[in-house]
């Protein structure tokens, strides 16, 4: 006799889903920078905050473990993503294509394998930070604005840490980068990371009220 497996919620399979896309398009993005009045940043960071805000509203909705489940299982699809990238890289390309579409496809998507693997560190290391603080300051009975801005800062600011020495340590002096992209992290986390995860929660509360 076989037992089936417990049914997902919803809002865990919606909130999953859109995790797994986020890790996804997260490096690509980041090939563009953009300006925020005096604010420059790489566009990747907004994909980066909705991974926070994911797994912030996951486990608010489901717990610790489920969210911290949630990242671990992030790393499939950011690394088979990656794996597919580079074979598609490695295929050789149609005569037939465009040679400045094909420039521009291989300078935004042939990132070095020190990027790449700077890429998963602190993936890894920042979302299971974020997590961590906003479960634990949850059972100080911290508001889940505040949480979520605070280990959102938190967990940025050590996400620019490991990814820009990983990266770039070595090749050019890197505070000032560092600096610059820590600011921005702190702005945007404090900004959108708050109303985001009070909205996911809200729609993660309906979607589960209505299965």
């Amino acid at each position: 006799m076989t037992t089936s497996a417990p049914p997902i919620s919803r809002s865990l399979f919606v909130l999953s889903v859109l995790y797994g896309g986020m890790t996804c398009i997260a490096g690509i993005l980041g090939n563009k920078q953009v300006a925020l009045g005096p604010l420059a940043v790489e566009a990747g960071i907004f994909a980066f905050l909705l991974l926070v805000v994911l797994s912030s509203a996951v486990a608010e909705l489901h717990g610790r473990e489920t969210a911290n489940r949630l990242v671990v299982l992030g790393f499939v699809p950011l690394i088979v993503s990656m794996l597919l990238i580079l074979t598609v890289l490695a295929l050789p390309a149609s005569p037939e294509m465009d040679p400045q579409r094909l420039a521009g496809f291989q300078l935004v998507l042939a990132q070095s394998p020190r990027l790449m693997g700077a890429g998963i560190v602190a993936y890894g290391i920042s979302q299971l930070l974020n997590v961590g603080l906003f479960s634990l300051m949850r059972r100080e009975g911290g508001l889940l604005w505040l949480r979520g801005a605070l280990a959102s800062v938190l967990s940025q600011i050590v996400d620019t840490l490991i990814f820009i020495t990983l990266a770039f340590y070595g090749v050019f002096p890197i505070l000032d980068l560092m600096i610059g992209q820590m600011l921005t992290k702190v702005v945007l986390s404090v900004v959108l990371v708050p109303p985001l995860i009070h909205g996911f929660v809200v729609l993660g509360r309906k979607l589960d009220a209505n299965s």
